[in-house]
């Protein structure tokens, strides 16, 4: 069948839709459409043409749903409509009035049409594009009515037929005056009128499916021929049967309106078939047959191997032959020898091996004097060593294309014709490149081999590399390469580049580096969102989408939606950033606890924990029961008031008070603050004898600290403070705050200086000691 012409213009995007429900017809919406207002409504599987979300629509694509009519009002509110799609439907019937006269491309094949109404058309003046393939209509409108395509004045392309189109009438087509592309299916064509096509020539190209004429009236086939074939249309035959001389009878004609290019495509022929093809297009010796082009062919009895020597005489006018995808296996060297004008031959697609080319090259004696262009991709060729030698000689050899072959290696030199610009090698499994490279090169594709590197080749006149869908891990060096202008390393093992690695690119303007997976720091993503942005500072461009760009690291994400924090991106920063507020803060914490005393706080609850517990073990075991009336807590200073006048008062009262004194009482070899714990602990008061010295001398501050620690354990009246001479409590350091407060709250004993007054304070302090208020 016949392609579908607007197939170029769709492009996929979701849409959703549904069915109508029974009964009532209910219009489904199909949307989103996209920001070039194009609305992709297809697969949708809907009944009924959907409404769209915007009104402006200008391409709307329904194909390959179940629509089986098209409504006045269907289309009524898209004024500004240019392009509907409706191929592969079940459309049965149109109203005369649902298309609307803004349109420039129609495609209504592959539906079910069985009679096509001018009325259809009527309006649409502008429509430039028009499919009417694969529906099973017999005629190109009923007879006796208006032309079908009379209002189409300003139609570029139509497409009609299908295998139930019967007859082509004169007149069917009047109305088409600016035609460029036909293409008429009609392999069951039964009639045709002569001149029904000639009113629309010259046309740039026509293609003809045609297999019964062919085989059945091949003087229909004459008659259409006569039609369409001029020295400026290209003639493509398609889905035809060509056996013998009769069959290809009809190309004489072609040779009568001097047509110079001929196509057959998706055919089956014979070596004899094609021999007289050849003679029939070209029966004398005038110059203007230049361009034969068969694709998928299947040529059939092969094996007899007839001779070309009867069209020899045509071969040395033929400038571009191209045989692909037909089972060549070899083009003999006498063939070859009279391809004297031949400057475009592509055999791809075929069975081409290093032999057979090397005999279709004729050993590389450049007889191809005039070859610019060789394509032998797709075959079975497995040294380049070779090709270089067979090519050579061809002195104007520009573009030679030896892809999709079974290349492993490249030798490390070669000899390649110095007109050599265009080199393909993509889609072979070299794992390295060599200097067998030629230096002419302009453009080379190395795209789908198994690269690992390519460090080793300097080719200065180099405009444009394509090395995608290798195993590249960066970039080429720039330094080898001053002339670059593009390149293409999609689909490789890159994982990082920056601006230095373009920095050595002197002329580089376009970069594709898609389908990558890049490690995502952040100088990386910043820099390809700088090079994204519209004022970006480097000359490059990336021109694939920023979609294809992906991370393998840190995230599995897309570039553009990375989002990196300050400690992934600064860390360095950061960490100075943290460790200098760290150590201010700790100088400020060191500061404000030195001015609390925390630190006084902590030792002294450590030690007093720690001397509880020995105290708490040793009654475990001992069970002393408290032994002392009190602990005297004095300075070496005040030895002699506490030996000449507070023991003997005290220990000799009646009844006596018994007094723990550390020079008499504390025993020897135990650490000192388990004898001031152990003594406080035994002794129901602790008595202060506090004085200038007092809050001076080193042991009584420790035997302070503890009392005040016991102060906190609740017991307030364990203290019991005596002065021996005046002294403020702001004497007394700020950490002891609780004996603070009990000198603020509480009476204490002042050693009176007046000796009548002595008899009241040691009388006063025995109560105080015995337990009694002291007022």
């Amino acid at each position: 069948m016949g392609c579908n012409i607007l197939q170029p213009l769709f492009l996929l995007f979701p849409c959703q839709g549904q069915s109508s429900t029974t009964g009532v017809v209910e219009r489904s919406t199909c949307g989103p459409c996209d920001e070039r207002l194009f609305c992709n409504c297809s697969s949708r599987n809907y009944t009924y043409i959907p409404t769209v979300e915007i009104v402006d629509v200008l391409t709307l694509d329904l194909s390959s749903n179940s629509i089986t009519t098209v409504a006045e009002d269907d289309l009524r509110d898209y004024e500004h409509l240019q392009t509907l799609d409706l191929h592969s439907n079940k459309i049965q019937s149109i109203h005369d009035r649902s298309f609307s006269h803004q349109l420039l491309a129609l495609d209504l094949s592959n539906n079910q049409l069985d009679v096509l109404s001018p009325a259809w058309f009527s309006k649409l003046q502008s429509l430039q594009h028009l499919s009417l393939l694969g529906n099973g209509y017999r005629t190109l409108g009923p007879e006796g009515t208006f032309p079908l395509f009379r209002s189409l004045n300003s139609l570029r392309t139509l497409r009609f037929g299908n295998p139930g189109l019967e007859e082509v009438r004169r007149g069917d087509l009047v109305g088409v005056r600016q035609l460029n592309e036909l293409e008429v299916y009609g392999n069951n064509l039964k009639r045709y009128d002569p001149g029904s096509l000639g009113d629309i020539w010259p046309l740039g190209v026509v293609t003809l499916h045609l297999r019964g004429p062919f085989q059945d009236d091949p003087a229909l086939v004459s008659s259409i021929f006569r039609d369409v074939a001029n020295p400026e249309t290209s003639l493509v035959v398609a889905d035809v049967l060509l056996t013998g001389k009769l069959s290809t009878g009809p190309f004489a004609v072609t040779n009568q309106q001097r047509t110079r290019s001929i196509m057959l495509r998706n055919s089956t022929l014979t070596d004899e078939a094609i021999v007289y093809l050849l003679k029939e297009a070209r029966r004398t010796r005038h110059e203007n047959l230049d361009t034969v082009y068969f694709r998928n062919i299947q040529v059939i009895d092969a094996y007899r191997f007839t001779s070309f020597l009867p069209v020899a005489f045509l071969l040395k006018y033929l400038r571009k032959i191209s045989l692909i995808n037909c089972t060549v296996f070899v083009m003999p060297c006498l063939t070859s020898t009279l391809l004297i004008n031949l400057e475009h031959l592509d055999l791809s697609g075929n069975l081409l091996s290093d032999l057979t080319l090397t005999e279709s090259l004729c050993h590389g004696k450049g007889y191809l004097k005039k070859l610019r262009v060789l394509n032998v991709s797709d075959n079975a060729l497995k040294s380049l060593s070779l090709i270089s030698q067979l090519v050579f000689r061809l002195d104007k050899l520009v573009h030679l294309d030896i892809s999709q072959n079974a290349y492993t290696s490249m030798p490390p030199a070669c000899s390649w014709p110095p007109t050599l610009t265009h080199l393909n090698l993509s889609w072979a499994k070299l794992r390295r490149v060599t200097p067998c490279l030629p230096q002419s090169l302009e453009v080379l594709d190395l795209g789908h081999n198994d690269l690992t590197f390519f460090h080793s080749v300097s080719l200065r006149a180099l405009r444009e590399l394509h090395l995608s869908g290798n195993k590249l891990m960066q970039l080429p060096p720039g330094w080898l390469l001053p002339s670059l202008e593009i390149l293409l390393i999609q689909s490789n093992s890159l994982n990082m580049f920056g601006p230095l690695d373009l920095l050595h690119y002197r002329r580089l303007r376009e970069l594709q580096v898609g389908w990558n997976r890049f490690v995502c720091s952040c100088e990386f993503v910043s820099f390809i969102v700088k090079m994204w942005g519209e004022a970006a500072e480097s000359s490059v461009e990336l021109v694939d989408r920023p979609e294809t760009y992906l991370c393998d690291s840190p995230l599995p994400l897309q570039v553009k939606s990375i989002q990196l924090s300050a400690l992934e991106c600064h860390p360095v920063l950061l960490v100075s950033t943290l460790c200098g507020f760290t150590l201010v803060s700790g100088i400020l914490v060191g500061i404000v606890l030195w001015k609390l005393h925390a630190m006084w706080y902590l030792k002294m609850m450590w030690a007093w924990l720690k001397a509880k517990r020995n105290s708490r073990r040793q009654k475990r075991w001992n069970a002393d029961p408290l032994c002392y009336d009190a602990f005297v807590s004095y300075s070496e200073h005040d030895e002699g008031w506490v030996e000449e006048f507070l023991v003997p008062e005290l220990e000799n009262s009646q009844p006596p008070l018994s007094l723990c004194l550390h020079k008499r009482d504390f025993l020897p070899g135990h650490w000192i603050v388990d004898n001031i714990i152990n003594a406080m602990e035994r002794s129901r008061r602790t008595l202060f004898v506090l004085s200038e010295s007092f809050v001076h001398s080193e042991w009584c501050r420790y035997e302070l600290d503890f009392s005040h620690f016991r102060l906190f354990d609740g017991n307030t009246d364990a203290a019991i403070l005596v002065l021996l001479e005046p002294i403020s409590k702001d004497n007394v350091p700020k950490r002891f705050c609780k004996l603070r407060k009990l000198m603020s709250s509480r009476t204490y004993l002042e050693w009176p200086t007046e000796e009548e007054r002595r008899n009241e304070f040691w009388s006063n302090l025995r109560l105080a000691v015995r337990g009694d208020d002291t007022g």
